[in-house]
């Protein structure tokens, strides 16, 4: 007989707060009192550590949790290569100079990513595809940047990643995320972050979604230091949000179906076969969680006084590197807001930097690209390629009357941002069919509106 405790009123019930240590039971006192390894546990059931560093790891950064679950999650058959269809194109070696990956320097832009058809239905692991990323999980250093497109769930598949925590956006359609701490459910405008190893599984109950992932193979994401903003602001711990325990029991005499669980191990997938749900954890405590996070409860900061302020102040959560201020990965979002900057130039400044920008848009229209950006595709800005506002945007930002109003509106537009020189994937470039051969002409109508004999008309910040 199968006992589902996601049946209960407390199945989307959260936990609120980032890093916290949490306790759940799905069954009350199923937690040991006083100890976490009993020799016997609660209702028969078994301890397993999960950790997300090593045991020494200082106090502040030491991540792990403890399970009590019905069976140990060791109980399954050996690994093999994943073999059939199941994410051809999700995985490669970004250090491997003998791989496909391609190096190019020019902007790319993708048109919307397809939906899988009735006829072509997939699930989140089959219509994962894998766009670019650099560095290799066999050394913990550097990133993967995928899109997913599926239309059915999960069934009797559980997923997980040793080789990096994932930041998961969608962007069209509803996830419900069955995790081994209990469940998730997660709509656009939202995200959700499964740390490396937990074991998961996506559901699409109100048909086709599609949506962005950001895997980082160094530590965590984290939230970003305030600096001079202070103790408020940004995201904001409290807004974070972790499930509660909740359990299935598949009893294999009874319930003979077969469960597989496919790991991401060395930028490559393989699968194990297992009588019994791996999503059987009665009870947990530990701060080593998945989350999922609002993206409307980001409180924004910004100038208003004069010029643009850089994108680092939209940072919702980042990864950072060995180098103090330079991240592996940053999330940033561009939300709605005011603008209020006078003798400004407001759309984002023309720029090269240090850093490789993917962006994408999950709904509306970003201020700076009106034209060819659309949700569902995405594009990027490798390292030190310039780059900026379409001329569309130029001419209405250079002519507009500066009075303080809303920017963004109705949109959200993000961006992974890495410190790390990216390369694209053949499916990115030409498998998919979605690259825009036509992007570099958003920069080749801005004129040259060069004047010699100019003169100033009005004040500027400096002279005011």
């Amino acid at each position: 007989m199968s006992v589902r405790s996601d049946n209960s009123p407390l199945r989307f019930k959260y936990l609120s707060g980032f890093g916290n240590h949490f306790s759940s039971e799905a069954l009350p006192g199923a937690l040991p009192v006083g100890q976490n390894a009993p020799q016997r546990c609660p209702y028969g059931l078994y301890a397993e550590q999960l950790s997300g560093t090593a045991f020494t790891a200082p106090r502040h950064e030491n991540a792990r949790t403890w399970f009590y679950r019905i069976r140990p999650a060791a109980v399954h058959q050996p690994f093999q290569p994943a073999t059939d269809t199941l994410g051809q194109h999700v995985c490669a070696s970004y250090s491997d100079p003998h791989t496909e990956a391609i190096v190019t320097p020019t902007q790319l832009r993708w048109r919307p990513f397809d939906l899988p058809t009735e006829d072509d239905a997939r699930d989140f692991v089959e219509g994962l595809n894998s766009l670019a990323g650099a560095g290799d999980p066999a050394t913990r250093e550097g990133l993967a940047i995928y899109v997913y497109t599926c239309n059915r769930s999960m069934a009797h598949r559980a997923l997980y990643s040793a080789d990096g925590d994932w930041l998961i956006v969608p962007q069209l359609g509803e996830l419900v995320i069955q995790t081994e701490f209990g469940w998730l459910e997660v709509r656009p405008n939202e995200i959700v972050v499964v740390p490396r190893g937990i074991r998961f599984r996506v559901e699409t109950p109100h048909g086709p979604s599609r949506g962005y992932v950001l895997e980082v193979f160094n530590g965590h994401f984290e939230l970003p230091d305030l600096g001079p903003i202070g103790a408020n602001g940004l995201a904001n711990p409290r807004d974070f949000q972790a499930p509660v325990a909740a359990y299935q029991d598949d009893d294999p005499e009874n319930d003979p179906a077969e469960w597989q669980i496919v790991a991401k191990y060395q930028g490559r997938l393989f699968t194990a076969r297992q009588a019994h749900c791996p999503f059987d954890v009665v009870a947990w405590h530990g701060n080593y969680v998945p989350y999922r996070y609002n993206l409307a409860d980001f409180c924004a900061v910004n100038s208003v006084t004069f010029d643009h302020i850089d994108p680092s102040v939209f940072t919702v959560l980042t990864c950072k590197s060995a180098f103090p201020g330079t991240a592996i990965a940053d999330f940033v979002i561009f939300p709605p807001r005011f603008e209020v900057q006078q003798h400004t130039f407001r759309p984002p400044y023309f720029h090269r930097n240090a850093m490789s920008e993917f962006m994408g848009l999950i709904h509306g229209e970003y201020e700076a690209k009106r034209d060819g950006f659309l949700p569902g595709g995405a594009s990027l800005h490798s390292f030190m390629t310039p780059h900026g506002p379409d001329a569309k945007t130029v001419e209405a930002a250079t002519a507009r009357e500066l009075k303080p109003g809303r920017v963004a509106d109705n949109t959200q537009a993000f961006m992974f941002e890495s410190s790390l020189m990216l390369k694209v994937t053949p499916w990115a470039l030409t498998g998919c069919e979605k690259v825009d051969p036509n992007y570099n002409q958003a920069w080749l109508a801005i004129p040259k509106t060069f004047d010699p004999n100019w003169t100033p008309a009005s004040k500027t910040p400096s002279s005011s």
